[in-house]
């Protein structure tokens, strides 16, 4: 993971603990506020669903809101019993447009962040890597975390990701950083 960042996010992810379970392309949340924080050579992006920010609530350290996925209110998916989730297709555009706002081009260092980091973090920053963004990666637990397993407080996420590791959070996004349809 680390040959792939630039050489001074390198000198400040030496000095940050090693997530244990991260594969090749994963941060901690804390890594990933740390990498971003004061460094304009990163891009951090929310990339889920804007209604899902909405009820949830998300980071104003994140630069953008860009959805890897996006929800067909029209679709239900009986196997998931949930609206049938779809790629946006405008999504390399739109990171692309975000990095040029900010004077990067592709090879500057990317961070998703979705909900758990499991179902739009990791894909959303393979997409990137097979789209020639070489320095794209993703918050392992996400935003909310992991739900616990048993007991009262079964399946409600309250274990690792950015809210639980103490991160600055909000209940709201600033309006600006939605993603809006266009």
């Amino acid at each position: 993971m680390w040959k792939r960042l630039t050489p001074a996010l390198l000198a400040v992810s030496m000095a940050l603990p090693v997530y244990a379970g991260a594969d090749e392309l994963g941060l901690s949340a804390k890594q990933a506020y740390e990498l971003n924080r004061d460094n304009e050579q990163v891009l951090l992006l929310d990339v889920r669903d804007p209604v899902e920010i909405m009820f949830v609530g998300g980071t104003n350290e994140v630069d953008l809101n860009v959805p890897y996925l996006l929800v067909d209110r029209s679709v239900w998916d009986e196997d998931k019993q949930r609206f049938r989730l779809y790629r946006n297709p405008q999504f390399i555009e739109q990171v692309k447009a975000a990095l040029a706002e900010r004077g990067l081009d592709e090879t500057a260092t990317i961070i998703t962040m979705c909900r758990s980091g499991s179902e739009r973090g990791l894909p959303s920053a393979e997409f990137l890597q097979e789209h020639g963004f070489t320095n794209a990666h993703y918050v392992v637990h996400g935003f909310q975390g992991d739900s616990i397993k048993s007991g009262e407080q079964a399946g409600f996420r309250l274990v690792n990701g950015w809210q639980n590791d103490g991160l600055p959070w909000s209940p709201r996004l600033s309006p600006d950083k939605l993603h809006r349809p266009q």
